[in-house]
């Protein structure tokens, strides 16, 4: 664990704990700002967190610890001591990295609070395995079902987009009802070995459920979601996280779309024919005349 990340390491202690919606949220937040977590008294966490500070005592003790000092004790030996300033800024550092500058209008931060969210994403990337999964798993279901709802149907439909360029057969679940369970049915019995889903909030229950009844048909569900401690974690086998902004009236979701790209690079690392079928649709696109260059 000493050459992972310290927002990985924080996840790795989250583990196997089952968390109530409050703790999911503190832990969470613990993530996002895993450079200055073991600097803050559990006031300055639970302010940050927008939970209250006996929630923040009672998460520590459902973590095994006797209380939030302990826990703090144990994060500063597992997170890097030089990742923050020093205990007395580290709020405040926390708040300037999520783009909380009162020298900003609420635009810029919401810029910069997404910029953050993509630092963190590229900190997670530093282990690449689990994306490398992921891409292999995919690249072998055929068919491949991909599945976004309300918030994330976007980026579902992006990602389903990009790949049928290169997979044989990409089948794009971005409608909810009745139907839903019939189309995964479909996609089993045409062969499909895994699900993809993007999960962002708030979530739709009928996504939870469709990840539910999809493992139960036998699928490997690959997630991408907002967070390692969203609701869908309990029904993918491999989930990836990537944050989505908050500073604004609506979500904002750089970082889930970028991860949606570079699990296509996976997946087309997993395809020997990815080139060839890029080549072949390029020499199409030239022929028809389809783009303005």
């Amino acid at each position: 664990m000493s050459g992972s990340s310290p927002a990985a390491r924080l996840q790795q202690l989250f583990e196997g704990h089952r968390l109530t919606p409050t703790q999911r949220r503190i832990a969470h937040c613990m993530v996002r700002r895993a450079a200055d977590v073991p600097f803050l008294s559990s006031v300055e966490l639970a302010e940050l967190a927008g939970v209250s500070q006996p929630s923040v005592t009672r998460f520590a003790v459902a973590l095994g610890f006797d209380g939030y000092p302990a826990l703090r004790k144990h994060l500063r030996e597992v997170v890097p001591t030089g990742a923050a300033g020093s205990g007395a800024g580290a709020a405040g550092a926390g708040s300037g990295a999520s783009g909380d500058d009162p020298g900003l209008n609420e635009y810029q931060q919401a810029v910069h609070a997404e910029i953050e969210n993509l630092r963190h994403l590229a900190e997670l990337l530093a282990d690449p395995a689990p994306v490398e999964r992921a891409g292999a798993v995919l690249a072998a279901s055929r068919p491949l079902p991909v599945l976004g709802l309300r918030a994330a149907s976007s980026q579902a439909r992006g990602f389903a987009y990009f790949a049928a360029k290169v997979h044989p057969d990409v089948r794009l679940l971005d409608e909810g009802g009745t139907m839903l369970a019939d189309r995964i049915d479909a996609a089993r019995r045409a062969g499909a070995s895994a699900l993809l889903c993007f999960a962002l909030p708030r979530h739709p229950r009928e996504v939870v459920e469709a990840l539910e009844y999809a493992r139960s048909v036998g699928l490997t569900v690959v997630t991408v979601a907002d967070s390692a401690f969203a609701p869908v974690a309990a029904h993918s086998d491999l989930l990836i996280p990537a944050a989505v902004g908050t500073g604004l009236a609506f979500d904002t979701a750089c970082a889930p779309m970028l991860l949606g790209r570079v699990l296509l690079e996976a997946l087309c690392d997993g395809l020997p024919d990815a080139q060839a079928r890029l080549e072949e649709f390029d020499a199409g696109a030239a022929a028809r005349g389809l783009f303005v260059e």
